[in-house]
């Protein structure tokens, strides 16, 4: 059997499908999976090796040149990909269902017109999955895959999964310290409301016996990791790392602290123990949850289907929260 993956964006969003692979290849090894992704994201799909080939399309690209040359020249190429027994389009956008049309398929399989984050994706779709879009996110990319294939997993697996997202080399000079717990810290995320103020996370890096790394990935992180290190001397402002490098440095740390955002998620699929903050979005349905890997919610009552993006509540999250919940991994 032989079947396409549609997930094309972002970061978080891809972990959180990408771990049903090795559920997909331990119900049948035989099955041969493709993944349609934005060009962006390759690297992060690159070395898992239950991927056959990954397919790239250009739409943050053509987004930002205004070119639609070049998104009529991806659709002609990937109108030539299968064909393909099925193709399951894991994101429930409107853009994301035209690519899996698109391909050449015997069935096409998406979330229903309730379940879609834009219902009208549906349309688009042979088959459609029922499940409520309040659910928790990787719960629904089980059971749709679950569905798809009839699987016999069921979502309680997930607590013994696999890491699934893989670095091709171990990096030196990464800050990482021989004697100390080593703490990734992210001041970073998508927008505004998301982030958590630097004074409580410099706070933060004053009441743990550990060594900080701030990591960033534009210039706007850049900042903010500056201004932690201008309150709190005594941790690392990282380099501007690659996926790869960035996957390397969290596979060999001890704990992760970020905001609801890509990199704070990489945590989850390494299996390395985090601390996930939520303010505008909810942690219950962002997030899976376990022992080692905890979030943090603010008292915000947010509505999953319509984000506040004016929502600041992240900030009222108090360091002393932060740092019960930190030791408590820590000591594990």
């Amino acid at each position: 059997m032989k079947i396409a993956i549609v997930k094309l964006s972002a970061l978080g969003d891809i972990v959180h499908a990408m771990v049903v692979l090795q559920f997909i290849k331990k119900h049948n090894q035989a099955i041969e999976i493709d993944w349609i992704v934005d060009e962006s994201y390759k690297e992060l799909l690159e070395l898992n090796l239950d991927v056959h080939e990954i397919h790239l399309i250009s739409l943050k690209k053509a987004k930002k040149n205004k070119s639609l040359g070049l998104l009529i020249s991806d659709f002609k190429r990937i109108r030539k990909l299968g064909p393909y027994d099925l193709v399951i389009d894991m994101q429930g956008l409107i853009k994301s269902a035209i690519v899996s049309k698109v391909i050449s398929s015997k069935a096409t399989l998406g979330f229903n017109r309730t379940s879609a984050r834009e219902g009208y994706a549906s349309f688009f779709y042979n088959k459609t999955f029922d499940i409520g879009y309040e659910e928790n996110v990787v719960k629904r990319n089980f059971e749709l895959i679950k569905f798809a294939l009839e699987l016999p997993s069921n979502i309680k697996d997930l607590e013994s999964k696999m890491p699934f997202i893989f670095s091709s080399q171990k990096y030196k000079n990464l800050n990482l310290s021989n004697s100390k717990k080593n703490i990734v810290m992210i001041p970073g995320a998508s927008h505004a409301s998301k982030l958590y103020p630097v004074k409580k996370i410099a706070n933060l890096t004053k009441l743990l016996d550990a060594n900080f790394i701030i990591i960033w990935g534009n210039q706007v992180e850049k900042i903010l990791a500056d201004e932690v290190k201008a309150l709190s001397p005594k941790v690392n402002v990282s380099d501007k790392l690659s996926l790869d490098a960035l996957i390397s440095l969290m596979s060999e740390v001890d704990l992760v602290i970020g905001a609801d955002t890509g990199p704070t998620h990489f945590a989850w699929a390494l299996n390395i123990p985090s601390i996930t903050l939520f303010g505008g979005t909810p942690g219950y349905r962002n997030m899976l949850a376990s022992e080692a890997n905890q979030f943090i919610e603010s008292t915000s009552k947010v509505n999953p289907f319509k984000i506040n993006k004016q929502d600041y509540s992240i900030q009222d999250i108090k360091v002393e929260k932060i740092l019960e919940v930190a030791n408590i991994i820590l000591a594990e």
